[in-house]
């Protein structure tokens, strides 16, 4: 959250006023305000903790233990093809999932070959000043 914000969870004018507006015109207006002041920095961890709950509980309705869907349509024939499908599917997103890991494992090696290059370079030009002046220079720490 923002730290900027007008209304944030903490003893600021504003939510303080807003309390107490809340408590004059409707006592649980004044207490939801209270409760956001303590408590309304834990929303944002709420919110996710609820989502996946939620998440989860409805992939389980979707999906057994092996990945399959447990509903089946009443045609056989199709919920074979579907499985076979789903199964393909799935494969291919692994073939994917791996291509992405050593993509991004290139990338890195990339990234480490271009940094290495960059600091024997700078080694390199640092090493010939030296020479050129003749003197070993202090490193600053």
């Amino acid at each position: 959250m923002t730290q900027t914000a007008l209304i944030r969870p903490a003893w600021t004018p504003a939510t303080i006023a807003l309390m107490v507006l809340g408590f004059m015109v409707f006592w649980p207006l004044g207490l939801a305000m209270l409760a956001y002041i303590i408590w309304g920095d834990r929303l944002d961890a709420f919110k996710a903790d609820v989502n996946r709950a939620t998440d989860g509980l409805a992939s389980s309705f979707r999906r057994t233990r092996d990945g399959m869907h447990t509903n089946g349509s009443g045609n056989a024939a199709f919920d074979a093809w579907r499985d076979t499908e789903l199964t393909r599917l799935d494969e291919e997103r692994k073939k994917l999932d791996e291509m992405r890991r050593e993509f991004d494992q290139h990338m890195r090696d990339l990234r480490m070959a271009r940094d290495r290059a960059e600091f024997d370079q700078f080694m390199a030009a640092r090493e010939a000043k030296t020479r050129k002046s003749g003197s070993v220079p202090e490193i600053d720490g």
